[in-house]
């Protein structure tokens, strides 16, 4: 077997590792990404002739001591929010079946009053049996059962830890695999990924954390009750471009309703997610990501549906930063090709 090919038979066998391997892989891929984003402070720390351990500890412990007092200052609010969003949920179940249903029923002509829905749900009981066991089982083989919740809770602070600990180590032992007549090339191409990974991740963070507070905040000026959840999963979901602006102005609209039913409260709500909008295009973007990234938006939308496709779960947390990462690549490689011989060649005349 030529020696050539050992490259991709490594990289198929990588991509067959974590198919079968993905029910388990989430909480090393979510310290993986921790590691890699506190080893620059680390390192800092490291060159002010602090110990490595010591310096991982500090910023552990102040990495653990900020999440403690987010969640101590927002939990409350949320819980209260979640409580207020399930109680709209139900007046808005009583608005669909009182009003909503039956105004729809007599203008397309269908029955679909209550009893009819009652009983298309009991003739369908059997089914959404199976479905839900059968989904409830998946859930708790996958690891996504309350107790691999709780296991990963535990799992990724400790493996975090040691990842930030022994993180030149690990980079040492992956250089020296390097073939040395690729040593130089390959270490720069490690540069120019590592780089706009980085600039990914902390744009990306920045930029859901600008818009969740931005929806939060706009909606708590229009006096919407559940503006903190809405904003804050708004601002989650906005990693897909659109998802997180298209969820939230829908939960926000339905909200509103039940709170005001008023047209011009949704007008309100409309005019906060404009707003948000407005500003990532011409703030949160250009100052929080600038153009060192230019991932456009269909290819973000496309790594995430394929790699949740192809790895579940764990594709989703991979998808963005390896786009990212073969973005980098590419662009070396179109230099490259620019710079050859097969670009540089002269145009052979066409024959009579």
């Amino acid at each position: 077997m030529p020696l050539r090919w050992l490259p991709w038979i490594g990289l198929a066998l990588l991509l067959w590792l974590i198919y079968l391997l993905g029910p388990i892989l989430s909480p090393f891929l979510i310290a993986g990404v921790l590691a890699y984003l506190g080893n620059p402070l680390v390192t800092r720390l490291q060159r002010g002739r602090m110990g490595r351990t010591l310096g991982t500890t500090l910023v552990f412990l102040l990495a653990v001591l900020l999440a403690a007092a987010i969640i101590i200052a927002l939990l409350p609010v949320v819980r209260a929010q979640t409580l207020i969003a399930i109680n709209y949920i139900r007046q808005y179940a009583d608005l669909l079946q009182t009003q909503f249903l039956p105004e729809i029923s007599q203008r397309l002509g269908i029955p679909l009053d209550s009893h009819t829905l009652t009983t298309y749900a009991s003739k369908n009981a059997s089914k959404l049996a199976h479905w839900a066991s059968s989904s409830l089982q998946v859930a708790l083989i996958s690891g996504s059962g309350v107790l691999s919740i709780l296991m990963n809770f535990f799992l990724i602070p400790v493996i975090t830890f040691y990842l930030l600990r022994d993180w030149p180590r690990l980079l040492q032992r992956l250089d020296e695999l390097i073939p040395r007549q690729r040593l130089a090339l390959v270490r720069q191409l490690a540069i120019d990924s590592d780089r706009m990974l980085m600039a990914f991740l902390r744009g990306q963070l920045l930029d859901m954390l600008a818009l969740g507070a931005t929806y939060a905040i706009g909606l708590s000026i229009v006096g919407l009750k559940t503006a903190l959840l809405i904003g804050l999963l708004s601002g989650l979901l906005s990693f897909v471009p659109y998802l997180g602006f298209a969820s939230g102005i829908i939960l926000a609209s339905l909200a509103m309703y039940i709170q005001g039913g008023a047209f011009l409260s949704l007008v309100e709500v409309w005019a906060v997610y404009g707003v948000g909008q407005i500003l990532e295009s011409t703030l949160f973007i250009p100052v929080l990501v600038g153009d060192r990234i230019g991932l456009h938006p269909v290819l973000v939308i496309f790594a995430v549906l394929a790699g949740g496709q192809l790895f579940g779960f764990v594709g989703l947390l991979i998808a963005l930063p390896v786009t990212a990462i073969l973005i980098a690549l590419l662009r070396h490689a179109h230099r490259w090709y620019l710079h050859s011989r097969s670009y540089a060649a002269a145009e052979v005349p066409l024959e009579d």
